[in-house]
């Protein structure tokens, strides 16, 4: 009696579990290469030597992927993909955020340390021109003080101006040329001069307004420095500010004294201004 063939066995061959595995395989990792398409070199280096380890097709069995998720098969694993992927994306993005805080810190300590050398360089300056003016006998009719940018000198407007008047006073002449010698020893760069006044309104003068009465007062004691020093020029600047920078307040008689005044200013070698 002849024997009944074998039946073939059920279900699909072992082959093609396999082939099927690795198609899913390649689909995955061809979706990842496309949505990695904007991502940066050094990203996609550190995914493609995470598949070189991670896939099975290579080494056999499952081996962890990122932080603990494993490599199966199917289109599922695209979710720890993403995940994996972000990670690593906000990774970098802290590593970014550090390195531009401490340049930032770095920027801050440069910043005050060539703050602290202007200062250092105007404080110098100060005192060699509180020297000259203790030398000079006018330290009483000159004020004297600093920032990190300048040393600046303030002359009171009633030493060396009439009531709304711009012309120079004689008796004011005198201190002028002293304060024009400390500045030819002294100021080697930028000289900036500024006009101010009090904020009573003009009436019956000159100049209409506040504004060219500083002004005019300014220029008056840049044209006098020109005519009886040998200061450039070019380096000198002068201004009007008006009444809008009072250093005192307008209410009172002593306070609007204080206001109209003129302001010398010798920025220090360090001073962008220089």
């Amino acid at each position: 009696m002849a024997k009944k063939p074998e039946e073939p066995p059920k279900g699909a061959p072992a082959w093609q579990s396999t082939f099927a595995d690795l198609m899913n395989l390649l689909l995955c990792f061809f979706v990842l290469l496309f949505s990695m398409s904007s991502i940066e070199v050094e990203k996609f280096e550190a995914v493609a030597a995470s598949f070189s380890q991670a896939f099975s097709i290579f080494e056999g069995g499952q081996k962890s992927f990122g932080e603990g998720a494993l490599v199966g098969d199917g289109i599922s694993q695209l979710n720890e993909l993403n995940i994996y992927i972000n990670s690593m994306g906000q990774s970098d993005s802290k590593e970014k955020d550090k390195k531009k805080d401490e340049e930032h810190d770095k920027d801050q300590d440069s910043q005050e340390e060539a703050l602290q050398e202007q200062l250092k360089a105007s404080e110098e300056l100060a005192e060699q021109i509180a020297e000259a003016l203790m030398a000079s006998g006018i330290t009483d009719l000159v004020e004297l003080n600093f920032t990190s940018q300048y040393v600046q000198l303030t002359l009171q407007g009633s030493i060396l101006f009439d009531s709304g008047k711009v012309e120079i006073k004689e008796e004011a002449k005198p201190i002028l040329e002293k304060v024009g010698k400390i500045l030819e020893r002294y100021a080697g760069g930028t000289i900036e001069i500024e006009g101010h006044t009090d904020n009573v309104p003009m009436h019956g003068a000159k100049y209409s307004n506040n504004d060219e009465l500083s002004s005019g007062r300014a220029l008056s004691v840049f044209n006098y420095l020109l005519e009886t020093t040998s200061l450039d020029p070019a380096r000198i600047m002068h201004t009007g500010r008006g009444e809008y920078q009072p250093v005192a307040t307008n209410e009172t008689p002593e306070g609007r004294a204080k206001n109209r005044r003129v302001e010398i200013r010798i920025y220090n070698p360090l001073s962008p201004m220089y």
